[in-house]
């Protein structure tokens, strides 16, 4: 009974997220910004370029989202925020693909964002062939650890294949979040700070060309 009621409250929790919106692109014209998104960055350099194109090995053809400015300020994190809803709780999920990339080779899901400067954050990188969690406030990055491990544990190592397309996703539900890679989950977090809805986006770092496609969030 205990084990029922357990399954069936967390998909009362999911039903009441209501319907997963997925944005494939497809319908943007290449060269262009999306519809709904805005391009913003934290920290300072060169200025991010979120583009449409074309990519014959998109999951969902013809087209995807990337980020393909290429400066390599260690500090900059060009973001691309969907602007149509505010989630307190919810589920986010994109597949990637990293690109090139000599600083870094990251992709990021953004969550509960309220400004360029205040947000929670996931990241896969390529290069480090790790997945971390943080929380950038004040336009501060500050680690969130991983639970069960010692404080300041550097997220959780994992295989990021580059130039491969790969899923990432977090579930937030108030204080605590859940990380998966290609649908197995590889942490949780807990933290506080940010309880108020906020949008979502897309994440990366200095100098990451990265492709996304097939953007999803359920949430409310």
């Amino acid at each position: 009974m205990r084990a029922t009621w357990a399954i069936c409250a967390f998909g009362c929790s999911l039903a009441m997220l209501g319907e997963a919106e997925v944005i494939r692109f497809d319908s943007a014209k290449p060269g262009s910004v999306p519809a709904g998104w805005s391009v913003v960055m934290t920290h300072s350099g060169g200025a991010p370029k979120w583009e449409v194109r074309q990519d014959a090995s998109a999951p969902s053809r013809p087209n995807v989202l990337a980020q393909v400015s290429s400066d390599g300020t260690d500090s900059r994190f060009p973001m691309a925020i969907l602007n149509t809803g505010n989630y307190r709780d919810g589920e986010l999920s994109v597949k990637f693909k990293t690109v090139a990339g000599t600083e870094e080779q990251a992709a990021g899901l953004v969550w509960r964002y309220k400004d360029p400067n205040n947000y929670y954050l996931v990241r896969a990188n390529a290069l480090e062939n790790n997945i971390v969690m943080y929380r950038v406030q004040d336009g501060k990055r500050i680690l969130l650890t991983p639970k069960g491990k010692p404080p300041r544990t550097y997220g959780v190592r994992h295989r990021i294949p580059p130039r491969t397309w790969s899923i990432l996703k977090v579930n937030f539900r108030k204080s605590r979040f859940e990380v998966y890679f290609d649908h197995r989950k590889v942490f949780e977090a807990e933290d506080s700070t940010f309880s108020q809805a906020g949008k979502v986006g897309l994440w990366t770092k200095a100098d990451s060309v990265t492709y996304f496609d097939d953007f999803q969030v359920t949430g409310k």
